[in-house]
């Protein structure tokens, strides 16, 4: 299967909002199943949402165990998520496949809770904390037409070029 087309900044796809899903069937699945092989295929991608390939479902994918020391759910799909609580503030480096040049610092919450559906329909609440708690509201923006540049601390001095590696 191929990869997707990431969409990337100044795309006007970017900003719009994505509309909530209704259906659980199989071609959502086999679109779940190329969204993360998308995610899966960029370096250090550890979350992706619909509207990044020009899909404008409220559709996303976070998977940061792979992060050593980070504690999290594992493997989410999160299909019309909506965060229902959240607290505390931290300021954080954030990075975008959409956005392939540029890192920022952002203020996210700490700790949210979120509910979503599954991919077969199922309901879910997980109660989120840290870099997996960044990482959801993260994805969560793409949904609703937002990019960590939206969120910066400043723009003069929270924006940085990324470092290319050999």
């Amino acid at each position: 299967m191929p990869l997707l087309e990431i969409l990337t900044y100044p795309d006007p796809g970017l900003k719009r909002a994505s509309k909530v899903m209704d259906t659980f069937d199989d071609q959502l699945r086999e679109f779940i199943t190329l969204l993360e092989r998308t995610m899966r295929a960029g370096p250090g991608g550890v979350g992706i949402a619909a509207p990044q390939v020009g899909r404008f479902e409220r559709i996303a994918i976070v998977d940061v165990s792979a992060k050593k020391k980070v504690t999290s759910h594992g493997r989410l799909v999160l299909i019309n998520p909506q965060i229902t609580h959240w607290e505390g503030t931290v300021v954080g480096r954030e990075g975008c496949m959409s956005v392939p040049d540029y890192t920022g610092n952002v203020i996210r919450a700490e700790t949210i809770t979120v509910q979503a559906f599954d991919e077969n329909g199922g309901q879910h609440e997980y109660q989120c904390t840290g870099y997996e708690a960044r990482a959801i509201q993260h994805e969560v923006d793409h949904l609703d037409g937002l990019l960590f540049l939206d969120r910066l601390v400043s723009h003069k001095n929270d924006l940085f070029r990324r470092k290319k590696y050999k």
